[in-house]
């Protein structure tokens, strides 16, 4: 970045916004720790090998096909099912660093945090102001589950990616747009979201200028979903089968795409004789993410935002297996919280007071939630 173009960044409030986020999280790792002390667990060891992250850590250190558990004939855990840029990353700073495999894990998580919340804000100022932008960074750091951000996990990554990428489609940035894209494409399985949004906007810009567009629009859309299929495609080779074979690992996984049905089933088994607290939590946090993007179609938010969090919003519903972990999936699409971060902002300019307590409120959720999800749920994050 340019140096005016730095300090004019520095100028514009978002450091005040970043400090907001890294004591939301800070606060949490803290509670997460004092939990975790009480039970006689070792808090560095959740951070670092909670649930994926052991996947994550073993990809780096071992490469692909190295661990792989059977439980059945059609129950078979392979590491194929986990995308390679985070692996990378870790494997990267662990060599030039001299930190523990671990560690490098959460310093990658913990500054894509951070990166991610420094673009939140830089749309957020964009679309609706600063007041607007800090209380997107803000919220996003005090979601119930966003403990994630803080673990060995992969989608601050992610986010990071997608919210870059997507303030380069929204200020016509193509290449930048198509390349991040491309790399969030290679972060997770539902990274392809951002690449759909940049291909959807692409399209409706060539069609409103009647062809008429930069061969910078064009490339930029062409890079879009490169990574993700380039992924998807080598893991079918070495399945032997180049279309369907990662769909196959992932179906050995218990992760299919049926619109629902096997979400449904699950949540009225759920309803009809009970379960543990993290499922009811999760389906009411996917009903607000569903319902938070029908008011972010009525605020007529930007076409990539639209897409990039409907994608996600239709994987989180419509995708089946481990249902406790569809919050997870929701994290990247933070710009279901653009319409609560207007709401906020306007309470807290006719009542101050009243937007501390809700503010309060979030964070004792997130602390209190956040620390039962890791130490104490014994549930897949």
């Amino acid at each position: 970045m340019p140096p005016r173009r730095a300090l004019r960044v520095l100028a514009c409030g978002a450091p005040r916004a970043l400090a907001l986020f890294a004591a939301a999280r800070l606060t949490g790792v803290l509670a997460l720790a004092v939990a975790a002390r009480h039970t006689g667990k070792r808090p560095l060891a959740l951070l670092g090998h909670t649930w994926d992250s052991a996947w994550y850590l073993g990809i780096a250190r071992d490469g692909y096909g190295a661990h792989t558990l059977h439980f059945g004939p059609d129950t078979v855990l392979s590491d194929l099912a986990f995308f390679p840029l985070y692996p990378a990353l870790i494997r990267a700073a662990h060599t030039l660093l001299p930190v523990g495999a671990a560690g490098c894990a959460l310093l990658v998580s913990w500054t894509a945090a951070l990166a991610a919340a420094l673009a939140l804000y830089r749309i957020g100022e964009r679309l609706h102001g600063r007041a607007v932008a800090t209380a997107l960074v803000l919220l996003w750091g005090l979601l119930p589950h966003s403990v994630v951000l803080s673990l060995a996990y992969t989608e601050p990554l992610l986010t990071a990616l997608a919210a870059w990428s997507l303030y380069a489609v929204l200020t016509r940035r193509w290449l930048w747009a198509g390349s991040l894209a491309a790399l969030a494409g290679l972060a997770r399985p539902n990274g392809f979201s951002v690449a759909a949004a940049v291909i959807a906007t692409a399209a409706c810009e060539t069609v409103r200028r009647r062809g008429k567009v930069s061969h910078r629009l064009w490339t930029g859309a062409a890079l879009a979903p490169l990574g993700w299929v380039a992924f998807v495609l080598w893991v079918g080779v070495r399945q032997g089968d180049p279309l369907g074979g990662y769909f196959a690992v992932q179906r050995k996984w218990g992760s299919t795409f049926d619109l629902g049905v096997g979400s449904a089933r699950f949540t009225k088994k759920m309803l009809l004789h009970g379960d543990r607290f993290v499922f009811p939590m999760a389906l009411l946090i996917v009903a607000a993410g569903v319902l938070l993007y029908v008011l972010l179609l009525l605020d007529r938010a930007p076409l990539p935002l639209l897409v990039h969090s409907g994608v996600l919003v239709l994987i989180a519903v419509g995708g089946s297996g481990f249902f406790e972990s569809k919050p997870r999936f929701l994290l990247p699409a933070f710009p279901l919280l653009l319409p609560l971060a207007r709401a906020l902002v306007r309470t807290a300019r006719a009542r101050p007071a009243q937007a501390v307590v809700v503010t309060a409120a979030l964070a004792g959720l997130s602390l209190a939630y956040g620390a039962y999800l890791v130490v104490y749920a014994n549930q897949p994050l």
